[in-house]
Order: structure tokens, then sequence, then C-alpha cells
């Protein structure tokens, strides 16, 4: 039941991941490519500090709930805000805000899962949170195809997504209840040391005894493990950030046309994240982790192709994004599993910190390339950056 809010939040939240790249560049905002991607870099380049401090917050005070609450009802307000905004620069500032509040509630979710659920549980819990907020978010865009079709008015959208916010808001007040004993994830930690400590007690043990040594004996480098998450969420937000507006103006589809196609993406996406549930818990995680990062430069790359030689990009280029999105949502579980082994309590907003910073570099990184050299030479920069996370998850572990 706890879910339900963030399944409100999402329905908002999905509908506005495509209708605020469109309003931005339409004639009553009057922004351009290089404004959405001032916008959405200066906002995700904030949400960093922001990040790690709601994180560091909430385990520093052992309250969560109260960090979902104040996102929610912040979301509410300043979308209701939005709807007066007349100009570029209003705008930007104001959802530069509103992102920097949309992340208060992240890493005390992942929180409350990891402690709500023992560690074998935890790919399992966060592929089931994820499903479900994900058919919120499908929701959110089938929303959008029929507001898009309505032509109904812009305030109009952003009073609807303030309600839900609200309704999201009302929802956790009710069902989300802070964890009564916090330990899980220090547990995990102790468990790691001792049998990192046991496993070199062993080697060692067997090189004294004369044995030859055919096995790896490392710890993870989390910092290369960082890298690579830097480098995918790069990758992914030089690519998204502009495709709205590739679709809609290099291929001329109508905004409905756009909103179907993301709904596309997402249900891949949906089915991802089940499939995620049963194969969460999988000894080969690591492996996985960079199959998928070099599967998503390969999609790319496909569609890069696609576009320029097809004669019917429009349904090709969705049969990628449904694959892209099943891709990611396998990538998502497990890097965000591996991650509550990897960082210590007091820093749960590492995660979201290195994530942002590649989303924030590439949601203005991807614009700009799309406006000064167009839509190809983007997503070539795109996939080259996958295969690059490809590389630093290859040698993580």
């Amino acid at each position: 039941m706890w879910r339900l809010g963030f399944f409100f939040h999402e329905i908002a939240f999905g509908l506005l991941s495509i209708f605020i790249p469109l309003y931005v560049v339409s004639p009553r905002i009057g922004g351009s490519l290089f404004d959405l991607g001032v916008m959405t870099a200066t906002a995700l380049l904030l949400a960093i500090p922001a990040s790690f401090f709601w994180g560091y917050l909430c385990d520093k005070t052992r309250h969560y709930k109260r960090y979902i609450l104040l996102s929610f009802i912040s979301l509410a307000i300043l979308l209701y805000v939005l709807s007066f905004a007349a100009d570029v620069r209003t705008f930007i500032i104001l959802y530069v805000v509103m992102t920097v509040l949309h992340v208060a509630h992240e890493a005390p979710k992942n929180v409350l899962i990891a402690e709500h659920y023992p560690r074998d549980d935890w790919g399992k819990s966060y592929a089931l949170y994820e499903g479900f907020t994900e058919i919120g978010w499908i929701i959110g865009l089938i929303t959008g195809l029929f507001t898009a079709t309505l032509t109904l008015s812009p305030t109009s959208i952003l009073m609807l997504c303030s309600g839900l916010n609200v309704a999201a808001f009302l929802l956790a007040l009710l069902f989300i209840a802070d964890p009564i004993i916090i330990f899980e994830r220090r547990l995990v930690s102790i468990e790691k040391k001792i049998d990192y400590t046991y496993n070199g007690v062993r080697v060692f043990s067997r090189l004294e005894d004369g044995f030859s040594l055919h096995e790896k004996f490392r710890s993870e480098n989390f910092m290369l493990f960082g890298a690579g998450l830097v480098l995918f969420s790069l990758a992914s937000s030089i690519f998204f950030t502009p495709l709205p507006i590739f679709f809609s103006n290099a291929l001329a589809l109508p905004a409905n046309m756009v909103f179907l196609i993301y709904i596309l993406n997402s249900s891949g996406t949906m089915l991802g994240y089940f499939f995620a549930v049963r194969n969460s818990a999988s000894p080969k995680a690591k492996l996985y982790v960079r199959r998928l990062a070099l599967l998503r430069g390969m999609l790319v790359l496909i569609l890069a192709l696609i576009v320029n030689f097809a004669f019917s990009p429009t349904l090709l280029a969705s049969v990628i994004l449904i694959f892209m999105g099943f891709a990611y949502a396998s990538y998502h579980i497990l890097t965000l599993s591996l991650s509550m082994e990897l960082i210590p309590a007091g820093k749960a907003g590492l995660f979201d910190v290195l994530v942002g910073l590649g989303s924030s570099s590439g949601s203005f990184i991807g614009p700009f390339i799309a406006e000064n050299f167009g839509f190809l030479p983007q997503f070539l920069i795109a996939s080259t950056t996958f295969f690059m996370a490809y590389v630093f998850f290859k040698f993580f572990a």
C-alpha cells in the first residue's frame, strides 16, 4: 500500500516527461533546444548536491517519511505556480527549484526498501516497486496522449499534474511508515568485510600449503563502478533529452504520436522490471550490468542507422525504444541493488549524485549537439559513451 503515493506521482511525471520539452519550445514559452538543454542541465546539476543532502539528512535523522511528504507537496505547489509562467526564464527558474525538491524522495525511498527487506530480496523488491510505478508512468503517458488529442490547454495539464501530487502526498501520509529498526545495510556491510577477510585467509593458506592459485582475488572498486554509473547516465541523457524534439521536428510527428512512441518505450521498461524480479538475485549481476551497457550502446547505434537509411524510421525506432526500455529496467535494478551494498549508511544519496552528475551533463550536451550539428552526431556520441560505460563496469569487479 505504501507504493500508492509514488504511483500517482509517476502518473504526473510520466505526462510531464513529454509535455515539458514540447512546451518549452512552444510559441507560448518561446524557448529553443538550447533553452531546454540549459534548463535540464541546471536542474540536474543542482539536484546533485541536493540528492546527497537529502540522503545524508534522512540517514542522520532516521526519518524518511517526512522527506517524501515534503517532496510531494512541494511538487504540487510548484506545478500549480508553473501554470502561470509566461516566459522561458521564469519557467526555467521554477523548473530548477522543482527538480531540487523532486529528488528529496529518492534516497528515502531507496533506504525504505533496503531496510524493510533482507539483502537477498532487495533486487526483487526494487523491481516490484519500479514495475508498479512504471505502470503509473505509462498511465501518465496515455493521459498525455489524450490531452494532446483533445488539445487540452497547458494550464489544465499542469493543474492536473499538481492534483496528482496532492493525491500522492495524502496517500504517503496515510500508508508510509519509517522502519522501527535500521540495521540491514550495516549488516550487509559487515558481511561483505567478513567474506573478504575469509577469502583472503583462504587464499593465503593455499599459497602457504604450496597450491597453485587459479582464482582471482580482489575487492570491488567503487571508483570504477561510480564512473560506469556516471557514463551510463551521461549517455542516456545525451540520447533521451532532445528525443521528443527529434520525433516532433525531424520526423514531423504530432504530439499524440510522440506520446504513443514513449508509451511503447515505457511498456518495454515495465516488462523489464517484472522480468528483473526473477533475475535480480543472480550471482552474475555484475556481468549483466556491463552487458546491458553494451546492449544500449548497440541499440542507439542501430537507431542512428535506421533514421538515416530506413524507409519507415518511426516504426523501427519505436521497436528499438521498446528494447532500450527493457534493457534499462534490468540495468537499473541491478545497479541499485549493488549500490546499496557498496554505499555505506549515511551516504544513501551518493547513488543519485552519481547518476545526476551524468544526467546533468548529458542533458546539456545532447540538445547542444542536436541543435548545432544535427541528431546523427548526437546519437553516435551517446552510443560511444555507452560503450565507455561498458569498459568501466567490466573492470570494477
